[in-house]
């Protein structure tokens, strides 16, 4: 996390000096008038905090601002455009032990920045007003953010989380595995893809609706024949992917039987796109329930299979959303999550 501290007076300067040792781990600028003394290495100097809160808002993911919060109101309220993508801004005295997270306080990682420093810093409070985190009840767009899940029509958010708060049922459109990884699911209940309404949340990487919307990633298997070329896997995974209204970025990592860990043109293709690739044993395979679909590798290997499989083992949930198809005679592909 990349973090401006600003400050407006020496009193608030002298506060960021003592500040700077409690940000370790992350990457901090801190802004102040020229004519200030300070034990900084650099400080990033200005003439109007107008002038420097512009691109701030820009650069950094978080504001940390020694100053009043009214001033810091005022300031940001013609930067402000969405949640998900205005950076976290918080709040801090010139004692360094109270501390507000005025903005952003989920997406952004104000709340978890302001938690943080609660903890560093002696006697600290930490002055968190979003009612989900006082009440402990479950945030959809956190769970989103920790897993990783992309985030669509994010406007409803607030009606679902309302309910939440007014302990109103939720429907949850999802499978039954990754329901059940959902924690505090009091007041949740999982249906199917077809019972949508306003007060449903979906979780599955393509349904398309108008309901807050979370795209977990995919989990790739991935068989090949001996030999077969980079280029031939890859455009594969493109013709998959196409058919499945998905792209590289909606896949977590791949996976394969280890008779195929020495398959330079499938070694490769993990490479290019920086994915992790696992390689799984005959008997982690067999050992799996599933009805797999017909499959050449259990003539030649005694394995149930090689893409269906791999997919569920390198998945999160274990849930098998697309059955294997079969590319150029020579590259199979299956996909879960």
């Amino acid at each position: 996390m990349k973090i401006a501290i600003i400050t407006i007076n020496q009193p608030s300067l002298n506060s960021a000096c003592r500040l700077i040792p409690y940000l370790s781990g992350y990457e901090v600028d801190v802004y102040g008038k020229a004519e200030l003394t300070h034990t900084l290495d650099k400080l990033y100097t200005y003439k109007k905090l107008d002038d420097i809160l512009a691109p701030a808002w820009r650069e950094y993911d978080a504001i940390i601002a020694i100053l009043a919060i009214g001033a810091v109101v005022r300031k940001i309220a013609p930067l402000l455009q969405d949640k998900s993508s205005d950076p976290a801004v918080l709040v801090i005295n010139l004692a360094l032990d109270r501390i507000v997270p005025l903005l952003s306080g989920h997406l952004g990682g104000a709340n978890e920045l302001a938690e943080t420093l609660a903890k560093r810093l002696p006697n600290c409070l930490n002055f968190i007003s979003t009612a989900t985190d006082q009440t402990k009840t479950l945030a959809f767009e956190m769970l989103a953010k920790k897993r990783d899940w992309k985030i669509e029509n994010l406007k409803a958010l607030a009606r679902i989380s309302n309910r939440l708060l007014n302990k109103q049922s939720v429907k949850v459109a999802t499978y039954r595995s990754l329901f059940n990884s959902i924690p505090n699911r009091e007041n949740l209940t999982l249906v199917g893809f077809e019972e949508l309404d306003l007060d449903t949340v979906v979780i599955d990487p393509t349904v398309n609706s108008k309901c807050l919307t979370f795209r977990p990633k995919i989990y790739l298997g991935i068989g090949c024949n001996r030999n077969t070329p980079l280029s031939e896997i890859e455009e594969a995974v493109k013709q998959f992917l196409e058919k499945q209204k998905l792209s590289m970025e909606d896949i977590g990592d791949i996976g394969s039987f280890d008779a195929k860990a020495d398959e330079v043109g499938l070694l490769e293709f993990a490479k290019k796109y920086n994915f992790d690739i696992k390689f799984y044993k005959k008997d982690d395979i067999n050992a799996l329930e599933n009805e797999f679909s017909n499959s050449a590798s259990t003539k030649f290997f005694g394995v149930k299979g090689v893409a269906e499989p791999s997919a569920i083992l390198a998945s999160t949930y274990k849930e098998l959303l697309f059955k294997k198809e079969v590319y150029f005679k020579s590259v199979t592909i299956a996909g879960a999550i």
